[in-house]
């Protein structure tokens, strides 16, 4: 059995979004057809973050960039007696002690799930069913599952029934918050701060465990936004997981070592900030690119498509239609960017 270790670290628009409700004010939107999406969009406020304790026991299984962020801001905020990190790694453990950002780093999984009435999935997506099928057996009468994953239909569908039959329950969420850093010692305490914090409850969802759970995101300083796994994969297909090949795709073809020897020292800021993310971990962007691949192959397509619009038009030297793509592309990144509350570098 390994050891655990004890470590101390301690002390709160409008959206282009279906069905979309903001709380607090009389704001009501509709955008897309309401089937699509089942829920509440809540407004940023100034109400202080809650102080009061919300559960015993917290267990963060993966205290990575997320899971450890998250064990900063639940220790800060004073949203646990306790709070438990699962880790693979016996370097793991002390990069936990170092950072504080769980009160028990241990590589036992028992010990890190027993009693725990929350339990957040923070791990690579393709590593969630076999811990969850592991865990079953230890988990606590009535607690709740939660995950940080970027995909959230496959994760819904394969673990809501097994957390069902082990008398638990399961609320799948996706906190839109990140950075191409990875690791606990890249941890922040204020990492979900004004972050959309996306729940995809179903049919089968407990009421209670869903308002305990949203209860929780905001209290960590995000927004909530409640849709359906499927509305959630093809949106995020497009604005988070496009990107990211997208980034990928430059740094790879740009910084070829066949291409002239003084390509890199031409790379600057431009080629910088396009291609940040793309130093996100391989391992999680593997397995979301291979869980989201239908919904991520058809905005592959339809980029690859205005790709070649542009390639058209710079053939043809169609010098209104470029002008045309790139006045769209302004005016449209710019209306986002003046609406965007989100200081996530996501």
């Amino acid at each position: 059995m390994a050891r655990g270790t004890h470590c101390g670290f301690s002390r709160k628009f409008e959206v282009p979004c279906s069905g979309l409700y903001a709380i607090g004010g009389s704001l009501k939107t509709r955008l897309f057809p309401r089937r699509l999406l089942i829920s509440i969009f809540h407004l940023p406020s100034s109400i202080l973050y809650s102080a009061a304790v919300q559960f015993r026991k917290i267990t963060i299984v993966g205290v990575g960039l997320l899971g450890g962020s998250l064990g900063l801001a639940i220790k800060r905020r004073r949203l646990a007696k306790s709070v438990a990190g699962f880790v693979r790694r016996a370097s793991s453990v002390a990069e936990c002690e170092k950072g504080g950002a769980v009160d028990l780093a241990t590589r036992d999984l028992r010990e890190a799930v027993s009693g725990a009435e929350l339990i957040i999935l923070c791990t690579p997506l393709l590593q969630m069913r076999a811990l969850v099928r592991r865990m079953v057996p230890m988990l606590k009468a009535g607690a709740i599952l939660t995950d940080v994953g970027s995909v959230k239909g496959s994760v819904v569908r394969e673990l809501e029934p097994a957390v069902h039959k082990a008398g638990a329950y399961f609320v799948g969420s996706h906190p839109m918050a990140g950075s191409e850093k990875t690791g606990v010692s890249a941890a922040r305490a204020d990492l979900f701060v004004d972050a959309v914090c996306v729940v995809t409850p179903t049919k089968r969802t407990d009421p209670a465990a869903l308002r305990k759970i949203e209860r929780f995101w905001k209290a960590v300083g995000g927004r909530l936004l409640r849709m359906t796994p499927e509305l959630h994969d093809a949106l995020a297909g497009r604005s988070s997981h496009l990107p990211h090949i997208a980034a990928v795709t430059l740094a790879n073809l740009v910084l070829d070592p066949g291409n002239p020897r003084h390509q890199a020292a031409l790379c600057a800021n431009g080629f910088r900030d396009t291609t940040r993310i793309a130093s996100g971990s391989p391992e999680m962007w593997r397995d979301i690119a291979l869980t989201n691949r239908r919904n991520l192959a058809r905005a592959l397509a339809a980029f690859i498509g205005d790709l070649e619009k542009f390639r058209r038009a710079l053939n043809k030297a169609d010098a209104k239609a470029i002008a045309g793509i790139l006045e769209r592309a302004k005016q449209r990144r710019d209306s986002w960017s003046a609406r965007s509350a989100s200081p996530s570098p996501e």
